[in-house]
């Protein structure tokens, strides 16, 4: 399991650092554009033309879907390495030997990234089926 742990710290590590400088920037960004457009902005001008989402109608998020279906995903995983583990090594539980440790963590580790993406792959589709429904 340990050949999972190293990757993930340093993601999160990379993921936290790269999301905190892009708010910065972000916030940068927009200030420079308020700034050059506040002098020429006329609000007569924008009237009817400026829509705003939160004005018009509800926009629905599936980022909880998303992380639900992947955990789902991600747990099936570890539920049917464990089973394929003790059913096909013998003495599982008890067995310390490293090529059976190594076939264990290999038979994780794929399972764990197909139910993973089997996760994903249904919040898409799940997605997909209620935009289509919504026009």
């Amino acid at each position: 399991m340990n050949f999972i742990v190293t990757p993930l710290v340093t993601f999160i590590v990379f993921a936290s650092i790269y999301s905190l400088f892009e708010l910065f920037v972000r916030r940068r960004e927009r200030m420079a554009i308020i700034e050059k457009l506040g002098d020429k902005l006329d609000p007569a001008s924008m009237e009817g033309k400026l829509n705003l989402n939160l004005i018009s109608g509800r926009r629905f998020s599936f980022g909880a879907l998303k992380v639900g279906c992947l955990m789902i995903g991600i747990g099936l995983g570890f539920l049917i390495g464990f089973m394929i583990c003790s059913a096909c090594i013998p003495n599982y539980c008890e067995n310390t030997h490293y090529c059976s440790r190594e076939i264990a963590g290999i038979i994780y580790g794929a399972c764990l990234f197909v139910f993973g993406g089997i996760g994903l792959l249904a919040a898409f589709l799940t997605e997909l089926k209620y935009a289509n429904k919504a026009k």
